[in-house]
């Protein structure tokens, strides 16, 4: 897990290398001056006792050490600060630029493992929680037992045996912070899975707050909110209510460390008349020894927050792990020389362990710019079909060949640039109309782009708009219809000037008319681009070369809309009930 994350570290290795090394010098710089304070006390001391007053130049030489050696000190600690934070926040940018991109390389498979919740928190949540994780590891958890072990060293010099009091403290209170590590790890662990579950509510809540409000389902929607909420407090409370014991635990070794220096330093002190222990010295081991409890807390903050960075870091470390189930192979084809699709014995499934195939048998050949139909119930897997084009997932027994060449032959970025797929609920991404659209072409002109829309029936309402192809599109093109936000994602797809162009339901939201004009336009201007609609009406593939029945899984006929109708039990039940019912959809 450490060699995974340390990988997104690179050009912040200097300053994550220099932070520990101006740690090292602030701490030792920190230790030398209750010594030096120690020594003109004590050079106090001596001279009130012979009766002699101690001269204004030694006392300014003690003086002048302790300035020099408090703003070198405190020089390290800014140095050591700036490229702590400098490291740790650089670190942090690595490590989503590196999820963010290792997610966009996922295939369809890849992404079916991780929830979107999930993959959210793991961007913000578990990096923050690294983040601060590592930033106390270079500086705190170097700098904590650092102290520690020089300020147990100065006990020993300045004070003899009196340091064991010292080294006594470490051995219970490390079992002590050991025991509540064990006992808050799983809470972590599950609490982390609650964060995914709130933010799963909230998604789906505002990704469908129009149905929810339809419904009236507000009510329901808060109490499910509560209730992962709920349960997210109770966890979170219980694993920082174990947490909690370490500070009083600390404090309780503090004062009872400080106590017996108090009392077993006195009693030396008059004991030996101040010959093996004078005053100077107990005031300077009480200082060390505030450090070293000091170090302690400060370790067992290190500690804490480790501790919750532990499982935010096997989190983001699934996702780096994480290999696409897809690649391009050596020496790719990078050429797809024409539109043509074979399916030779395709069976598919979206799992290996699963049980049955959602593709079966499959043996379909389609000709460069024909244009096809697909026509079948709900799980009659059309869109697993075309999704084997673009090799959004790969075939579990069988081939598919596109323009002759298996699709696992090819490269991947070359295979789906020739393959444009327009979705019944495609994106648009916040900007404008233009940038949208040049999705499919960033070097496209902005003739071209007005073309594309005429194509796509989309002109008319786009130059309709106050600000036309510069309108803004909100996030999710909420500020659009639906029928308008399939017109410019039919366009955007035509920009890729594609050799293959797959409508799945992608012209659901828009009237008959209108849906008659896209596919007019499509005969007309793009002949030698293979089209394959994929329809719920019988009307949008009625003209289609050939028109294949999916069910079940399966082929169950293909032919031209006059072969089928009257033959074909499925299309014609289809037909019959859109056209004498009345409705165009069959609703």
């Amino acid at each position: 897990m450490i060699k995974v994350l340390a990988k997104s570290i690179r050009e912040y290795k200097a300053a994550s290398i220099l932070t520990p090394i101006f740690v090292s010098f602030e701490v030792i710089l920190e230790c030398l001056i209750p010594f030096i304070v120690a020594m003109l006390v004590n050079a106090i001391d001596v001279n009130i006792e012979a009766g002699e007053t101690i001269e204004l130049s030694e006392i300014l030489m003690y003086g002048g050490i302790l300035l020099a050696t408090s703003f070198a000190s405190l020089a390290c600690g800014a140095l050591s600060g700036a490229f702590c934070a400098k490291a740790s926040a650089g670190f942090a940018k690595n490590l989503r630029k590196d999820l963010y991109y290792g997610i966009q390389d996922f295939s369809f498979e890849n992404i079916d493992k991780f929830s979107t919740p999930s993959l959210v928190t793991r961007m913000t949540t578990d990096v923050t929680n690294v983040q601060f994780a590592y930033m106390m590891i270079i500086r705190i958890a170097i700098r904590s037992p650092l102290m520690m072990i020089f300020s147990l060293i100065m006990t020993f010099i300045m004070g003899g045996n009196l340091g064991w009091i010292f080294v006594g403290v470490i051995p219970p209170l490390t079992a002590i912070l050991l025991i509540i590590m064990l006992k808050v790890m799983p809470l972590f662990k599950r609490l982390f899975k609650r964060y995914d579950n709130l933010n799963e509510s909230i998604q789906e809540n505002i990704r469908g707050m129009r149905v929810v409000k339809s419904f009236v389902r507000e009510d329901y929607e808060k109490r499910k909110f509560d209730k992962a909420a709920t349960e997210l407090q109770v966890d979170f409370t219980k694993a920082e209510r174990i947490l909690a014991w370490s500070n009083p635990v600390m404090q309780l070794f503090f004062y009872g460390v400080l106590s017996s220096v108090l009392f077993v330093g006195s009693y030396m002190i008059l004991k030996s008349s101040g010959t093996t222990l004078n005053v100077g010295d107990v005031s300077q081991l009480i200082v060390y020894g505030m450090q070293i409890l000091m170090s302690l807390m400060m370790f067992s903050m290190v500690f804490v927050m480790i501790v919750m960075s532990i499982e935010s870091a096997r989190r983001i470390c699934e996702i780096l792990e994480e290999k696409s189930t897809l690649s391009s192979p050596e020496n790719a084809v990078h050429e797809v020389k024409d539109g043509s699709i074979d399916f030779d014995g395709v069976n598919f499934k979206y799992s290996l362990a699963a049980e049955r195939n959602v593709l079966e048998g499959v043996d379909l050949h389609i000709k460069s710019g024909e244009t096809i139909g697909i026509i079948g119930g709900t799980g009659s897997s059309k869109t697993s079909l075309v999704n084997l084009i673009s090799r959004l997932y790969d075939v579990t027994e069988g081939d598919v060949k596109v323009g002759g060449v298996d699709v696992r032959e090819y490269d991947l970025n070359s295979l789906r640039n020739q393959v444009a797929v327009v979705l019944q609920k495609n994106e648009l991404f916040t900007g404008t109309i233009k940038e949208n659209l040049r999705w499919g072409n960033p070097d496209a002109t902005d003739e071209e782009l007005v073309e594309a829309c005429k194509l796509a029936q989309a002109d008319e309402f786009v130059t309709s708009f106050p600000d036309g192809y510069d309108t803004h599109i909100e996030q999710g093109g909420a500020n659009v219809s639906g029928g308008q936000k399939q017109r410019l994602c039919i366009a955007r797809a035509l920009l890729k000037k594609p050799k293959i162009l797959i409508l799945d339901d992608s012209t659901s939201a828009v009237d008959t008319r209108t849906d008659a004009l896209i596919r007019k336009a499509f005969r007309e201007y793009i002949p030698e681009t293979t089209k394959i609609i994929i329809a719920q009406r019988t009307s949008s593939v009625e003209d289609a070369d050939r028109i294949v029945i999916m069910n079940g899984g399966k082929i169950d006929a293909v032919g031209t809309h006059a072969e089928l109708l009257g033959k074909n039990e499925i299309y014609t039940e289809v037909y019959n009930t859109q056209n004498k019912g009345g409705d165009d959809n069959g609703k």
